[in-house]
């Protein structure tokens, strides 16, 4: 058909009507793109120059916007004040009052070689910043980002001070702040385990009357497993041994609790008792920098014990939890179970700590794997299902995939990685990109931006970027002789020769029998990992390139034509398919010039136009629920959409939906035991978003007696118009002891509630599924019909067929096009007459439904097929 491209028909196994039956999608062609792989150094300056632009956007904005708050709100051009804005939940735990963008940010000046602008900001730092303010942190955001900064500003200042040429004036103010800092932390550790509390009042501690805090009794494995380095570093240059040693005790704790027969460690663990709380196991949120620790401090220390450890959990890892490219979450008492059908994006650091190990192939595998989802959704989304969907839209501006994208650079030195980071670099300043800074996207499916840029977009992003394109040369001091922590911050590794461990600092080895393999025991190298093989990485790429399905070239398949002998129903095919949206055109009339493929016979269309199409959806279907106000003055009128949870009581399910009377929980976060339960029993419970998992909330509503839950968002500015819709998870665990309600609303409609509670005290809703909703009229389900198919190659009708009444469809590129699996049109097989069935026959019928289910190869094709 001259330059247009056909498309073959593909049967489904499914129910619903014809147009549900026929599955109808839109099939790309992509032009093949290949990308220029060489990268001259003249656009690695300009793609440099341009990295240092962005910063200086970014940084000025913080300092000309924001200082000294914590952080910069770049959408309102303000800082960030704890207090001063909404409460965002544990969010907002990382902030202390003490200019934490600021002290994040200071190696970073020394790397892109802003020395003035370095020297200006340790003044501020050391002049303007308090350390003792009666503020709740988290003791491991505030560890890797305020501890971790000091130490590196400090350790940058000591060097250039010793160059004579700057910062003549330094004391070791910074080191002295970041000793301040540590004692501060240490009432953390004050439990019977090791193991610290997840939070600390900065100026009381824990345990004070005063300290707001003390009553946690969980904490996660990376907040209790990520204090070594900055710990040691600490002990190391101060002389002071009682932070490493306290570190060391809490990673042995975590070793020694780890599941002996898979050698994995849970995600949260009791404080306490030493029990696992979330006993799900992976690489991402809630483990990640444990074991990226667990490497890095035998670089650092040069400790035995932590390569042992870390090499132990590394295999276990390899064994249960990588399904390259994949990396998914398993139950660490039975590790062949994946827990879960989505990944999360902080797993994105795990491929660089795979080339520190020496372990490359996987490493680019998972690479590779993760670009192709950036991709498909610009940036890597806080979630994603293993199917490459987004399910947690947001996107945080995180570092993770840029820092594994400079440790495969220079394990590789392959030019690949330069182009990956250029597409981070363009899409930054193409999609994030504001004029008091960078805005987090709120979703990457909108493209909505979120009022916040954290710290450590500026510590680690730019970092590892700007490395990326500079040669050792044009760096101010040597990469080499430093490790990064997992905030980027940057620690000398001659600690371990330089600065003796401290006296009775040394953790004794369990000794474990296991599998050595070359790098075991020694640091990897390129002559070993690619001998005589440059195209290595590419060869494994190569089978991830078109994962997601972004980018397959088009191939196109011969002319087909489809025969649809449709069941006596008293109306002539034409005027039947109209009836049901489906327009149709003479074929004659819409191929004048195509000498090709013309064919003139009577009663041959194509389709012109399909109305209520099936389509692949982007996530997993999320059903649309309401929260309903029933009570006077709204009587019904005002309906504020919501979102349902995977877990608790099926609304759906529900005739009526449920009804009851709103409370508010005490705390509002109801993450521990309700102050007013006796209020709440009975009632509908109002709680914030945040601080803990929506099931651990759920079990401390239920407890009191509600009747059911509405969430509301902690983000600001949040609301279902801009935002998809998702379900709400369990934590990993069972979560079939929760028999409530669950609904979740974004912050503008939860502030309609809220606002209507507080004006009228006494408000009714009713939470049940949008469809049911009071005054909602129900529209009438269209009736499906049974229809044949038969696929023929061009001039193989059967005879007299002409006879039956028969329509011959050539379906067009511009129009909505039939989803084709390739493999069957490469193997050239032709199917034998297949039967579909609507929803409405399936339930009449007692025949199967496929007329040769056991020869039907496409039975399983489906809406998540790969075209």
């Amino acid at each position: 058909m001259g330059n247009k491209r056909c498309w073959k028909l593909v049967p489904t196994s499914g129910t619903g009507m014809l147009l549900k039956t026929l599955l109808i999608t839109s099939v790309l062609g992509w032009a093949k793109c290949q990308e220029s792989q060489s990268m001259t150094p003249e656009e690695k300056i300009v793609i440099r120059d341009q990295i240092i632009e962005m910063f200086d956007h970014a940084y000025g904005s913080y300092m000309k916007y924001a200082y000294p708050a914590d952080e910069l709100m770049p959408l309102s051009c303000r800082g960030r004040v704890r207090g001063q804005e909404p409460n965002r939940g544990d969010i907002d735990d990382s902030l202390g009052k003490f200019s934490l963008t600021l002290i994040d940010t200071l190696d970073t000046l020394v790397v892109l070689n802003k020395l003035d602008e370095f020297e200006d900001a340790v003044r501020k730092a050391v002049t303007d910043v308090r350390l003792d303010n009666d503020v709740v942190v988290s003791v491991f955001e505030t560890n890797i980002r305020v501890l971790g900064g000091l130490l590196g500003a400090h350790v940058m200042a000591d060097l250039l001070r010793q160059r004579g040429e700057r910062m003549q004036w330094y004391r070791d103010e910074l080191l002295h702040m970041a000793k301040e800092l540590g004692h501060r932390l240490l009432p953390a550790f004050n439990t019977t385990s090791g193991l610290p509390y997840p939070k600390v009042n900065l100026r009381y501690g824990v345990l004070n009357p005063l300290s707001r805090t003390g009553t946690e009794s969980d904490t996660c494995t990376a907040c209790a497993g990520t204090m070594i380095l900055e710990f040691a570093a600490l002990s190391r240059l101060s002389g002071e041994a009682v932070f490493e040693e306290h570190a060391r005790k809490a990673l042995d704790v975590l070793w020694q609790r780890r599941q002996r027969g898979s050698d994995l460690v849970g995600t949260v663990i009791n404080i306490h008792n030493e029990e696992w709380v979330r006993r799900d196991s992976g690489v991402g949120a809630g483990i990640d920098s444990y074991y990226e620790y667990l490497m890095k401090a035998y670089i650092l220390l040069g400790d035995n014990v932590f390569l042992e450890r870390f090499n132990i959990h590394y295999s276990a890892i390899m064994k249960y939890i990588s399904q390259p490219p994949l990396l998914l979450n398993v139950h660490m008492h039975n590790p062949t179970v994946s827990v879960r059908s989505w990944m999360d994006s902080l797993l994105a650091f795990f491929p660089g700590l795979q080339v520190l190990r020496g372990d490359l192939k996987p490493a680019i595998e998972t690479h590779e794997m993760l670009y192709q989802v950036t991709k498909q959704h610009k940036f890597l989304p806080e979630a994603f299902t293993t199917e490459f969907r987004v399910h947690w839209g947001q996107h945080l501006l995180r570092p993770e995939f840029a820092e594994s994208t400079y440790y495969l650079y220079k394990a590789t030195a392959d030019p690949y990685y330069l182009r990956v980071g250029q597409s981070i670099v363009e899409k930054l300043n193409a999609y994030a990109r504001v004029p008091c800074g960078f805005a987090a996207v709120q979703d990457v499916r909108t493209g909505t931006h979120e009022d916040r840029m954290d710290s450590f977009f500026l510590a680690e992003m730019f970092k590892y970027l700007y490395l990326l394109f500079s040669e050792k040369s044009q760096l101010p001091i040597d990469i080499d002789d430093y490790i990064f922590t997992t905030e980027a911050h940057l620690l000398p590794v001659s600690l371990s020769t330089t600065q003796p461990p401290c006296q009775g600092n040394d953790t004794d080895s369990v000794p474990v029998s296991q599998e050595e393999d070359l790098f075991t025991h020694s640091c990897p190298s390129i002559e070993t990992l690619f001998p005589n093989n440059p195209s290595f990485a590419k060869t494994i790429r190569d089978s991830y390139k078109y994962l997601t399905g972004v980018g397959r070239a088009f191939h196109p398949l011969p002319v087909r034509e489809i025969e649809l002998p449709l069941h006596d129903n008293g109306m002539e095919p034409v005027e039947f398919l109209k009836s049901m949206g489906i327009s149709l055109t003479p074929l004659n009339e819409v191929m004048a010039g195509d000498t090709r493929s013309r064919k003139e016979h009577k009663g041959v269309y194509r389709v012109k136009l399909v109305a209520e199409v099936s389509h692949t959806p982007e996530e997993e279907e999320v059903v649309p629920h309401v929260v309903q106000l029933i009570s006077p003055p709204f009587l019904g009128r005002t309906v504020l959409t919501a979102g349902p949870a995977k877990f608790g009581m099926d609304l759906t399910k529900q005739e009526h939906g449920v009804k009851g009377n709103v409370v508010k929980a005490s705390p509002y976060t109801a993450c521990g035991p309700v102050d007013n339960a006796v209020e709440l029993k009975g009632h509908i419970a109002l709680a914030l978003r945040g601080d803990c998992m929506f099931a651990v909330k759920a079990r401390w509503l239920q407890e009191a007696g509600a009747i059911g839950v509405i969430f509301i968002d902690h983000r600001e500015g949040s609301n279902s118009k801009e935002t998809p819709l998702f379900q709400m998870v369990g934590d990993g665990d069972s979560t079939e002891d929760i028999t409530l309600p669950l609904v979740f609303l974004f912050s503008q409609e939860g502030a309609m509630l809220t606002a209507a509670l507080e004006e009228h005290h006494n408000v009714d809703v009713l939470l049940l599924p949008k469809e049911r909703q009071l005054g909602h009229d129900k529209t009438e389900k269209p009736v499906g019909i049974n229809i044949k198919l038969r696929l023929a190659e061009e001039g193989e009708l059967e005879e007299g067929s002409s006879r039956r009444p028969t329509l011959e469809f050539v379906l067009e590129k511009q129009e909505m096009l039939l989803k084709e699996e390739e493999e069957e049109e490469l193997r050239g097989q032709r199917q034998p007459q297949q039967q579909f069935c609507s929803e409405a026959a399936e339930n009449d019928r007692t025949e199967p439904c496929s007329a040769d289910s056991s020869q039907n190869t496409n039975s399983n094709s489906g809406p998540d097929a790969t075209p």
